[in-house]
């Protein structure tokens, strides 16, 4: 039997227009009266996306598997249809901007992956599935003819129609099911690709009814059973089970999961077409996206420089494929304060946009630009950018568009760095108008992203209510998204430094406590920005008196931020000034010295013994060794260390450091 990527059965036996008897028969077994379906002959079928749309191009012949193959054009997981967009906090923008923010809009103009097709069905000696069941729990009751080769396919044709119609999502995932079923009891005990792509329509239906823990076991069990070594199709099958799988764990915020599958899905993809095809481009993108909400830059660099060598090996300069890795590129550059390298890639962005005529787009990657000169400290330049940006914008999106909204944010931020606050609070209040009052179809992550910006410049301006004010705003919206952990994480983690800052410490303490609940469970206990988290909680524990848990956030603080940034970065020897503090304050001065003297000797190799700021660490420590009647221990040092100040050196913050 050939099955095609709607999975019809064999042609029908019937004869001018007359239903045959076998369509009859399936349409009774599937219980209930439908609309006629075509049963056509076809070895393959693929299934393609037309302006937001998913159909089936039935009246294509049999082609070569070697042009859809681990191709990111398509995808078996594009089939959920509320996949969520996966930024960190700080990358999130307005949509089309910098297309960062939207669902359907993210960092890149991704085309989906592509979902594999079967031809022959083909066998497997893995083991089924198990009991597949309905949404309710219980076996379907209805196995009359399960057994019957030809009702697979049509029960999951039936339910993919009923799945992208959005009609009847439950009623397609008991179709799906009846489907998995009817595979799994003609597989004779080798499961068939038709079965795997069956697991991926069903994973998709669970998610798009928000059941994304009821779809990871499926899928899990979906890449186990192809094999790359008997053939393409396998291949395909297991990188789009992979991908697909990926997807689902990002959409629960699990970053560290949705990476891992979506690295196994690229290896696949390279095992097969090479490490050089320009297909491979595609997914590097998709896994880059992932490093960068992840603040893995260093991996997302490599990653993306793959890409671009490709590019630049496979003679296509200048295609919006390469322009969207620069613009991932710039992105990177940026956040990793290599600014003029970031310039350069979005420089090049832009010029390949408008050579393949893209005008239209281009205002995304000038508001980039002058983010970039804004960092350079090139203010006009920068505001040459973005009032280029806004002419673009409201004239292609209307003046309350919130990608209009979004340019002045970036106004307000530059004028506020340049002490023009009048100017700022300005635009800031115009930016608030057009994002209280959205346009209808715009997605609320992009309005709550703006939000979060404005409450930045608010808090830089010292109104700390009104920027506590929009983040409770910003945190409703987020709330109601799937997907967004992360950004409710760190959403909350900086409405608890605005409540410390107001003294508000319990509030504080219990934003924080929720952040840091929600980043473990996402997989970001090991990243800098939750230790930074964690020594902002031990502060509030120590402002209500719970020592004891102060002395544990600052422990656990200073083991993270020695592996992420070092014992010389700055908030890490901020971590070692509190917890030398909490060690002295439950009696433990032993280690309260042994913490001191580290910190003292550190700010005395880096700044000099006659930096004013070493004073304060050097004053604590010597009350310290005179109440316990010791004396300090002394390292040899050289006269020019003693003498050396390095007037770039950044000083600590020990009360507030900022998250």
């Amino acid at each position: 039997m050939r099955s095609s990527d709607q999975s019809s059965s064999r042609p029908s036996s019937g004869s001018d227009g007359e239903e045959s008897r076998i369509d009859s028969e399936l349409r009774h077994l599937v219980g209930g009266e439908m609309a006629e379906v075509e049963i056509i002959e076809e070895d393959e079928e693929v299934l393609k996306p037309e302006n937001g749309d998913y159909h089936s191009d039935s009246g294509t012949k049999k082609e070569s598997l070697s042009a859809v193959k681990l191709d990111n054009s398509q995808s078996a997981s594009a089939i959920i249809p509320s996949a969520q967009s996966r930024r960190a906090p700080h990358l999130q923008e307005e949509s089309e901007v910098s297309a960062k923010s939207s669902p359907k809009n993210r960092t890149t103009e991704k085309p989906l992956r592509s979902e594999y097709t079967v031809g022959k069905t083909k066998q497997y000696k893995n083991s089924a599935v198990g009991s597949l069941k309905l949404q309710n729990g219980t076996e379907d009751p209805s196995e009359a003819g399960s057994d019957n080769p030809d009702l697979g396919p049509f029960l999951l044709k039936q339910a993919r129609d009923l799945m992208f119609s959005g009609d009847n999502p439950r009623r397609a995932l008991g179709l799906a099911l009846r489907a998995a079923k009817s595979f799994e009891k003609c597989s004779n005990g080798k499961l068939s690709l038709d079965f795997v792509m069956c697991l991926h329509v069903i994973a998709a239906i669970h998610c798009s009814l928000g059941q994304y823990n009821e779809a990871i076991p499926i899928l899990g069990h979906s890449i186990k059973i192809p094999t790359i070594e008997e053939g393409e199709d396998h291949a395909l099958a297991k990188f789009a089970g992979y991908m697909q799988l990926g997807d689902t764990y990002a959409t629960l915020g699990q970053l560290e999961n949705s990476i891992s599958c979506y690295t196994t899905g690229l290896e696949v993809q390279k095992q097969i077409l090479g490490e050089r095809d320009p297909r491979v481009c595609e997914t590097c993108r998709y896994l880059v996206e992932a490093h960068i909400q992840a603040m893995q830059f260093d991996e997302a660099q490599k990653l993306c420089q793959m890409a671009l060598d490709i590019h630049r090996e496979n003679g296509s300069p200048s295609s919006l494929e390469e322009a969207a890795d620069r613009r991932l590129m710039g992105m990177i550059c940026e956040s990793k304060g290599d600014h003029e390298t970031a310039l350069e890639h979005l420089v090049l962005a832009s010029m390949a946009m408008v050579a393949n005529g893209q005008e239209s787009e281009v205002a995304s990657v000038d508001c980039s630009i002058g983010d970039t000169y804004l960092s350079l400290n090139r203010y006009d330049e920068a505001i040459l950018a973005y009032q280029k940006a806004l002419t673009s914008l409201k004239s292609s999106k209307g003046e309350n568009h919130p990608a209009v909204a979004s340019v002045f944010v970036r106004l307000a931020d530059l004028y506020n760095k340049t002490g023009k606050l009048r100017d700022s609070r300005s635009y800031c209040e115009n930016a608030l108008r057009i994002y209280e009052k959205p346009i209808p179809g715009i997605a609320p992550e992009e309005i709550a992203s703006g939000l979060t910006d404005i409450s930045a410049i608010y808090d830089s301006l010292n109104e700390l209510e009104h920027a506590l004010k929009l983040l409770k705003k910003a945190l409703k919206i987020y709330s109601d998204v799937p997907g967004q952990q992360n950004t409710v994480a760190g959403i909350e983690a900086q409405m608890g430094v605005m409540h410390y800052m107001l003294g508000n410490y319990s509030e504080s303490y219990s934003s924080f406590k929720s952040a840091t609940t929600k980043l473990r469970a996402s997989g970001e206990k090991k990243s800098a920005f939750f230790g930074i988290a964690l020594n902002q909680m031990g502060l509030a524990c120590v402002q209500r008196y719970a020592i004891n848990e102060a002395v544990e956030l600052f422990e656990e603080a200073r083991f993270i931020l020695e592996q992420e940034y070092g014992p010389y970065h700055p908030d890490t020897l901020g971590v070692y000034s509190n917890l030398a503090g909490t060690y002295d304050a439950i009696g433990r001065f032993d280690d309260a010295i042994e913490i001191l003297e580290l910190i003292v000797g550190m700010r005395e190799e880096k700044l000099g013994t006659a930096n004013p700021d070493v004073e304060d660490e050097k004053n604590r420590l010597a009350e310290l060794l005179k109440e316990s009647g010791r004396a300090r221990n002394r390292k040899n040092r050289s006269l020019e260390t003693l003498l050396d100040s390095n007037p770039n050196t950044n000083t600590i913050n020990n009360g507030a450091i900022r998250v």
